[in-house]
């Protein structure tokens, strides 16, 4: 329903999961950073960690998050009611349903990772 207290925020990644891609995206991510397709990756991960900022943040926070790659997120979540999401996004999880919480032209136009930091604070407050 409409209103709903957020239970969760769930962070869907564009990128695939799995070994090989997670190597393929940090190749990417430290040789053409210029064409990597995921703000979300770069704004919480380095090359090789998360970022230590985002990781405090994340620990200290009071609301569950939940991490998937977007093949995770279709196999998880997909449903012919629900509507296509572009990646990468972060959705809120109520009771009763899915919503948007930060759209991907939201989080790509995010500098660094205090504005990440920022825009969920702002949202949830």
């Amino acid at each position: 329903m409409p209103g709903d207290p957020i239970k969760k925020l769930l962070f869907v990644y564009n990128a695939d999961s799995g070994l090989m891609n997670g190597f393929f995206d940090a190749a990417h991510k430290a040789l053409n950073p210029d064409t990597y397709q995921c703000r979300l990756c770069e704004l919480t991960y380095g090359k090789f960690r998360e970022k230590s900022i985002w990781k405090r943040f994340r620990k200290e926070h009071n609301i569950p998050m939940e991490f998937l790659h977007k093949d995770e997120f279709l196999a998880q979540y997909s449903s012919k009611f629900m509507p296509r999401y572009s990646f990468p996004v972060v959705l809120e999880l109520s009771d009763h349903e899915i919503g948007l919480f930060l759209s991907t032209e939201e989080i790509n136009e995010l500098q660094n990772t205090e504005e990440l930091i920022g825009a969920i604070r702002k949202r949830l407050d």
